[in-house]
């Protein structure tokens, strides 16, 4: 634990899809002076994120649906272009992961392989999502995808090319940092 950090009182503010609190605590500065902190800290779990790919016909999978936060936030239709992803909901991230595949795209993958942990937006977030990346073939694809209706999800599945899917994102049409984070790093790794 940080000695730096004592007394950490937590108020709930919001318990409805996630949890909202506010957090007290006495945070003991680098001068040594201590001083006491509020701040919000929103908790939706911990999540998993995927880059099927298939280096062969050198194309991804994306998915694409509407998202809330970012059509109040100026987004022009709120529809945002995605790797799969999920929350973990008490899942291992590998199992999740596979399971959240099949859910969205309809591709059953075996076999991924975990290539980092990041946290997306620490100063109000404790979210850690777990990135994976899979080969994918056609043969692969078993259902169409599209999410769980009781869940109202309403996904469609793209299949890009590489070359496009980059280029998405310096036009604008990628802002999601999960993908920008996983087609970064299959430019840097040369996956193609």
């Amino acid at each position: 634990m940080n000695p730096r950090v004592k007394n950490i009182q937590t108020k709930n503010l919001s318990d409805d899809w996630y949890i909202l609190n506010k957090v007290n605590f006495d945070y003991k500065m680098s001068d040594g002076l201590w001083i006491n902190q509020n701040r919000e800290v929103y908790n939706k779990g911990n999540g998993a994120a995927i880059l099927l790919y298939n280096k062969n016909d050198r194309k991804v999978i994306l998915t694409k649906q509407f998202r809330m936060p970012t059509y109040l936030n100026g987004h022009k239709d709120g529809m945002m272009i995605e790797v799969p992803a999920g929350l973990l909901d008490g899942d291992l991230p590998e199992k999740c992961i596979k399971k959240e595949t099949l859910e969205e795209t309809g591709y059953v993958i075996e076999e991924v392989k975990k290539i980092m942990e990041l946290y997306s937006s620490p100063g109000a977030v404790s979210e850690k999502i777990t990135y994976f990346i899979a080969a994918y073939t056609p043969q692969m694809k078993q259902t169409k995808g599209g999410g769980i209706e009781d869940e109202a999800e309403d996904i469609e599945v793209l299949e890009v090319d590489f070359d496009i899917a980059i280029e998405m994102i310096y036009s604008g049409k990628i802002t999601d940092v999960k993908t920008v984070v996983l087609l970064q790093y299959a430019l840097i790794q040369k996956l193609f």
